[in-house]
């Protein structure tokens, strides 16, 4: 492909376009390419509904 192809970043630069092949964000370093450290996300604990202990009478 040449200067003529479009979807080519060679071919971006010759038809002064920007696009997937050719972004206009700026070029990511190697320090910013190092995986992130994930924050920790609490999960909602589900609460299971405890039964009450009833005195119970004693016969007398």
């Amino acid at each position: 492909m040449g200067k003529g192809d479009r979807k080519t970043a060679k071919g971006k630069r010759y038809n002064s376009s920007y696009g997937n092949a050719r972004s206009h964000a700026a070029k990511k370093t190697a320090a910013s390419k190092a995986p992130a450290a994930k924050k920790a996300v609490a999960k909602p604990v589900a609460k299971v509904p405890t039964k009450k202990a009833v005195a119970k009478k004693s016969a007398g």
